[in-house]
């Protein structure tokens, strides 16, 4: 331990004395979740959607017929109390909930208006504005065929309700991925430049014929990125808290074991690299385009997995940090515990097991 102890100091001090490495660790998660915040949101197709008829007249038939004709959503038609609406949106099985009262028809009848209730998952508030867009225009084009297209006004009222975002906060959606992101960066891009290094300067064969087993030698290298990083996710928390008005509303131990476990991830990805790369600016290649852009596309923070082809979203499970998006976002956002996210750390964690062995039982202990 005296050794490993030894070898983790000299790694912490090759870090504090790169400045690069420091920028790029410290700098760039602030610039990433600033620049994030103007994030283009996309149309969006497939939304599951639970349509409550309580009023069951023409008037509901036709509206739910306009909207199983259109491409945005997956229709369920159930009768859903409102313990059960929570259970489906806690499960992440609906998008949104359309309820129509049992007087509806005969208020728009008589008092020529009526209204009716829709129920958003705000914790992405983008796909939950953007479905509450659609039901509006459809229900504004019936009430226009109402009114013998004239341009009558509209008199069905939606009353909206915004689940774990009342607000509307663009940056609940973001926050998760940029997390994911930042941790892939700083994680696997750092950790394979940094054995790579060794090999360019030469030094690696110093450590290897050292009276220290080559295994300690990556794990040594490891330590100060998982540390470095479980710092940065600190202060990333706190600049979401102390700035974008945040709040954490799951366990925050939980939040950080989960953290640790994709950290782990990465840092394995970043060994595993490093025994591919023969110099700095190819494991730099290899990290960035190899794991950033699949971080960026298919996790479904900037882009909805459900409107890309399905061969698209069967490869976005074999990106960790998909899984690790979502933990954050029903921890973080939506204050479950670990019963409603083992699955998804089950994944997590044989990902993080397969890649961190292949990783050492890769490593070249003799040099070229």
């Amino acid at each position: 331990m005296k050794q490993l102890l030894v070898f983790i100091r000299k790694e912490f001090y090759h870090v504090f004395r790169d400045r690069r490495t420091l920028l790029i660790m410290f700098g760039l998660p602030v610039a990433q979740i600033l620049l994030f915040g103007y994030a283009l949101t996309s149309e969006v197709k497939n939304a599951d959607i639970v349509i409550i008829d309580e009023a069951q007249d023409a008037n509901t038939a036709r509206i739910i017929s306009k909207i199983k004709s259109s491409s945005y959503f997956i229709v369920h038609e159930q009768q859903l109390a409102g313990p059960e609406i929570d259970a489906a949106f806690k499960r992440g099985r609906i998008k949104c909930v359309l309820n129509f009262p049992p007087h509806f028809g005969s208020d728009l009848r008589h008092d020529g208006k009526a209204s009716v209730q829709i129920i958003a998952d705000g914790s992405d508030p983008n796909t939950a504005k953007t479905l509450v867009n659609y039901l509006t225009a459809i229900m504004a084009g019936y009430q226009q065929e109402l009114g013998g297209g004239g341009g009558a006004p509209v008199g069905i009222v939606p009353e909206l309700r915004m689940l774990y975002n009342p607000e509307g906060n663009g940056s609940l959606n973001f926050i998760p991925g940029v997390i994911a992101l930042i941790f892939m960066i700083v994680c696997a891009t750092l950790t394979s430049v940094s054995v790579v290094r060794e090999k360019e300067l030469g030094t690696m064969q110093i450590l290897l014929v050292s009276p220290f087993h080559p295994i300690m030698v990556l794990i040594a290298k490891a330590i100060p990125y998982l540390v470095l990083s479980l710092v940065n996710f600190t202060f990333i928390l706190v600049l979401s808290v102390g700035f974008l008005d945040i709040a954490v509303k799951g366990s925050l131990l939980l939040l950080f074991a989960e953290s640790t476990l994709f950290i782990i991830t990465c840092l394995s990805v970043g060994l595993l690299i490093s025994n591919i790369a023969a110099s700095q600016q190819a494991a730099m290649l290899i990290s960035m385009m190899g794991m950033m852009l699949p971080t960026l596309l298919l996790t479904g923070f900037m882009y909805p997995l459900e409107n890309m082809p399905l061969f698209l979203q069967l490869i976005s499970n074999l990106v960790p940090a998909r899984w690790y998006y979502l933990i954050v976002k029903a921890v973080m956002l939506k204050g479950l515990g670990f019963g409603a996210v083992w699955k998804e750390t089950l994944v997590l964690a044989g990902m993080t097991g397969a890649l961190l062995s292949l990783a050492l039982l890769k490593f070249k202990t003799r040099l070229e």
